[in-house]
């Protein structure tokens, strides 16, 4: 569907002063080439000046009569096909320039013709003519917009010139071409070509055929073929291309009478090789180190049927005007800034295809997906298409004509595939395209563009326009009147060569502004896809690589922002399904809140409806972390808005970090209607949280004593900002906070554990926040911390975050021992509590009480931090070798630190060193120790390492340690119930008297008669 707006993208026009009737044109950088009719072979050239105005540079003669032209911009070179003595040649006009300077110097060389020292010097100041022989006519030319290289279209083949930069002396350098490249393609005589990017497409009377020339890895020896053969199945499939050649179809000469018509096709991506046109690669240039080696891919194939056209007759039905958009990537951020470190880059981000049939034009994106992104419907036969960035201007019999194109808006999602989001959108690509201005010509023949000018030539005489007075005289035959009107045209010609100057993209901008408000009451989606068509023109143009240079650069950023902000209007203000839009176009716009609240709301409405569009945007706008602050007005405002459109909202809203400044008394008000229709916890502590804000204390017990302290502290899931906010990205507690801090910190702690479990706050995040709750400085620990810290150790279920708490509160524990610093405030649950409700907490073995038991007292003061931290190191979850670098200042001067050490020598299965520390240190505990960890495996140490060492240090103290022998005898005991008789001897010392064991022995033995 194709809608018709009657704007004004055509400015002045100005005739351009041509001495000869023309033939071909095209334009260059900042000039236009005419070629003049057969009889002169002259190229006149004109500068094109502001406002459309021609001055005549010059003129050249060239070989022949131009058949094709092309300019390139990458190099400044002018390309020609011309005819001589039925013989066609291809030329490129090299620094032409100096014809304009009025030197008539000429050199005029073959292709790669090494240039002469005698002649260097003088190459500055004259022009050089290049010839390029070809084996095949020429039929066909187009120069690539990147780089300069040139591609050639002949019968079956097409042939590629890269541009090189030849080095004469350090003084000169000139531009030359290698014939590098030949793609042999069977079957296929093209009548247009397009190149750029290394992507070439060709057109045939019906077929269109597009390629990629890929660069491939030369192989490992260093060979590489020298040509390549691509597709052509063996088999023929249904809608295989079929020889243009009449000896190949016998059956075609027998049957002149009928058109035998191929079956249309449309093959995109991997699916256009099954079109079976094989492509054959045959490098030409000369092997060297930098030779780029290639490969082909398919894009897009398509077929068209003659029929298909509603205009004239089958033989009518040709394409016509293929070419080939490249779109750079755009430096705008997602506020409608200019991002300044893309100012120097020019990166290609979207390719763009564009062919036509008389009736109906097609635009294909061929980046990273080949898909349809437009079809132009024409309202009558066309004759030729220019496609621009911002529009596609085509000319008819009678017409020139502007239609809208999507390729903005398509490059856009090639950048970002995923731009409709919360923070920025685009509008969609199948937009419906729109004709802005259909301008009367007479007899309108070619076309072409560049910048912001249209050059169209006319041709006319007056039986055409006698012609078109009588319309039931040219029904008659279409045939007979196309012959008959160019007879006149020969006898009579009347041609006019026109630079239509196109108006500025800010002024059509306003003017499609405008126009949209007719429609903002009427017709809701009229008004939109109006601005979606003027945001798409400005989008359009600052993706130009002249936006840079451009001296509407700040207007145009300006009309970004602003076409944003007429889209959030509109997807606020009206009832759509995209309602969500308002939100990223309102940010894209840069406005503040304050700023859409005064655009919408109007003053002492009360009870006037909002639409979603604007309840959404406010929504998401007030949830989010924003350093806006609503004035007292607007915050009231905001209020009565949600209260009549959504009322579940209004507790998320008054905690809003934009709403500080609202009437606290107002917002109870509001608060207090809801809880008649929709109580909840989250809007309980909502009230409560006001209270505090005016001082009612009375007010703020009344709310909290209502629920259960379990149930507070699941209602902060539902809105974590009544605790902590964000501010510049740093969380800030709340004056609820603080209060719940002196009050019930016990609340504090769970709600916070419980925001941490949903995800609603991090774990540093909670770090910073009872930082700062505490005044604490950033090394400082406060126990307000460590409370949450253990509390998460209760009920906190991943690995991850429990290895990390449990280190955090091991260094805790030793900071304070080691430092004797007693906690800040009282800890909230005792060693007991975490014993008994935490499984990482765990029973106090006896010989470590038995070691503190026989310590000194003056750690009594931080018998709870020392108890903590063995109780820690009893249970199996702490990694010890984690753990032993922050354990590293509890040393072994006192029983806290040997009890650390044991504990962690036991954990690491080092039995003996625990040992050896508590025969040195703490013997009293030895025998409680071996009780207790020498089991099952680790018993024989009883008999090989415990009974041998207290043996030896018997002997060594004798009876001044009873300590060691009831040590001793305890260990014998054990021995005597585990071995047998003649084990137990063999472990008696040789050196002994064997007098202090008899009484072991006997008693031994006598145990083992009874049994």
């Amino acid at each position: 569907m194709v809608q018709l707006y009657n704007l004004h993208p055509f400015g002045s026009q100005r005739v351009v002063p041509c001495k000869q009737e023309p033939a071909h044109f095209c334009c260059g950088q900042d000039v236009l080439f005419v070629a003049s009719a057969a009889a002169s072979c002259r190229v006149e050239v004109f500068a094109v000046r502001e406002q459309g105005r021609c001055e005549a540079l010059g003129s050249f003669a060239t070989l022949g009569p131009v058949l094709r032209m092309a300019h390139s911009s990458a190099g400044d070179y002018l390309v020609t096909i011309e005819e001589k003595s039925k013989t066609t040649f291809l030329r490129a006009y090299m620094n032409w320039r100096c014809m304009s300077a009025g030197s008539s110097r000429v050199c005029v060389r073959m292709v790669g013709h090494k240039m002469e020292e005698s002649y260097s010097e003088t190459l500055k100041e004259q022009m050089s003519v290049v010839e390029m022989p070809l084996s095949d006519p020429p039929l066909c030319i187009s120069c690539c917009s990147v780089n300069g290289d040139l591609l050639v279209g002949c019968k079956n083949k097409l042939v590629m010139f890269c541009l090189k930069h030849r080095v004469i002396n350090q003084n000169l350098t000139v531009l030359d071409f290698e014939r590098s490249l030949i793609l042999h393609i069977d079957n296929l005589i093209p009548a247009e070509v397009a190149f750029c990017a290394r992507h070439i497409a060709i057109t045939t009377e019906l077929d269109v055929l597009i390629l990629k020339l890929e660069l491939v890895q030369q192989s490992a020896d260093g060979t590489q073929q020298r040509a390549q053969r691509v597709g052509a199945p063996e088999k023929a499939v249904d809608g295989g291309v079929k020889d243009e050649s009449p000896s190949t179809h016998p059956l075609e000469l027998e049957l002149d009478e009928f058109i035998i018509c191929q079956k249309p096709v449309e093959l995109l991506g991997e699916e256009s090789k099954l079109c079976e046109i094989p492509v054959t690669l045959e490098s030409t240039e000369l092997p060297t180190e930098d030779t780029k080696h290639f490969q082909v891919q398919y894009l897009l194939f398509r077929r068209f049927a003659p029929d298909q056209s509603p205009f004239g007759f089958c033989e009518e039905t040709k394409l016509h005007s293929v070419q080939l958009l490249p779109v750079y990537q755009t430096g705008i951020s997602a506020t409608g800034n200019f991002c300044e470190e893309t100012e120097n880059k020019r990166k290609l981000l979207s390719l763009f295809c564009f062919f036509s049939l008389p009736h109906v034009g097609y635009l294909y994106s061929i980046g990273k997906l080949v898909e349809l992104i437009s079809t132009y419907q024409y309202s009558e036969k066309s004759e030729q298409a220019v496609l621009t960035p911002q529009f596609l201007h085509v000319i008819t019999s009678q017409n020139l004509q502007c239609f809208t194109v999507r390729c903005s808006a398509a490059a856009a999602r090639g950048e970002d595939p995923y731009i409709d989001t919360t923070v920025k959108a685009c509008p969609p690509v199948t937009l419906d395209v729109c004709t802005l201005r259909m301008q009367l010509f007479i007899g309108p023949r070619a076309i072409c563009h560049f910048k912001n000018h249209i050059i169209l030539l006319t041709k006319a005489d007056t039986e055409d326009i006698t012609e078109r007075r009588k319309p039931t005289r040219r029904m008659l035959s279409r045939k007979a009147d196309g012959i008959k009107s160019r007879a006149n045209s020969e006898s009579e010609p009347g041609w006019n060569l026109y630079i239509i100057n196109t108006v500025s993209t800010i002024q059509l901008y306003r003017e499609m502004v405008d126009y949209s408000r007719t429609y903002e009451n009427v017709k809701t989606e009229s008004c939109i896809h109006l601005l979606s068509e003027a945001h798409l023109l400005v989008r359009a143009a600052i993706m130009d690589p002249y936006f840079l240079k451009s001296d509407e650069k700040e207007d145009l950023l300006r009309a970004f922002r602003e076409s944003c902000a007429f889209l959030g209007d509109c997807y606020s203000r009206f009832d759509t399904k995209d309602y969500h839009l308002a939100l990223p176009y309102y940010r894209m716009s840069g406005l503040s809140m304050t700023e859409v609240l005064k655009r919408l709301v109007s003053e002492g409405d009360e009870i006037r409806t909002y639409e979603r569009g604007f309840i959404f945007y406010l929504t998401h706008s007030l949830n989010e972390d924003s350093n806006e602050e609503l004035s007292k007005e607007s915050g009231n405002k905001v209020l009565q808005i949600f209260y009549h459109a959504d009322p579940v909202q209004l507790p998320h809203i008054i905690c809003s970090p934009s709403m500080r400044n609202v009437c606290p008394l107002t917002a109870v008000k509001y608060l207090q209607k809801v809880e008649k229709m929709m109580p909840s916890v989250v809007l309980t502590l909502t009230k409560a949280f006001l209270a505090l804000k005016m001082g009612d204390l009375t007010m703020y017990e009344h709310e909290m004593d209502s629920c259960k302290e379990t149930a507070l502290a699941c209602g902060f899931i539902g809105q974590p900002r009544l605790l902590q906010q964000h501010k510049e990205g740093i969380v800030m507690p709340t004056e609820f906070a603080v209060h719940l801090k002196e009050m019930q910190p016990g609340l504090l702690v769970a709600a916070t554990v419980a925001l941490h479990e949903n995800s609603k706050i991090e774990l540093e995040e909670a770090d910073t926040f009872f930082k700062m709750l505490c005044n604490s400085s950033e090394n400082t620990i406060p126990q307000l911390l460590m409370d949450f810290w253990e509390a998460l150790l209760v009920v906190s279920s991943k690995e991850y975050i429990l290895q990390k708490l449990l280190l955090r509160v091991t260094s805790q524990y030793v900071w304070r021992i080691s430092r004797k610093q007693l906690p800040d405030t009282k800890p909230l649950k005792t060693t007991e509590d975490l014993i008994n409700s935490c499984s990482h907490f765990g029973l106090i073995v006896p010989w470590v009480s038995s070691i503190m038991s026989v310590g000194c007292s003056r750690d009594k003061d931080y018998h709870e931090d020392i108890s903590r931290l063995q109780s820690l190191l009893c249970s199996q979850s702490i990694s010890i070798a984690s753990a032993l670098p922050f354990l590293e200042p509890l040393t072994e001067a006192d029983h806290v630190g040997l009890t650390i050490r044991v504990l962690c020598n036991t954990h690491l299965g080092k039995y003996e060193e625990a040992i050896d520390q508590l025969l040195r240190r703490c013997p009293d505990a030895l025998v409680f120790y071996a009780q207790h960890e020498l089991k099952g495996g680790n018993q024989a140490l009883w008999w090989t390492k415990l009974l041998p060492e207290l043996c030896k240090r018997t002997r060594l103290t004798g009876n001044d340690c009873p300590v060691l022998i009831s040590s001793l005898k305890e260990t014998l005991s054990i021995v005597e119930m585990e071995l047998e008789l003649r084990d137990f001897l063999s472990l008696l010392p040789e050196d002994g008297t064997a007098a202090f064991f008899l009484p072991h022995l006997l008693h031994c033995s006598q145990r083992k008669l009874l049994t």
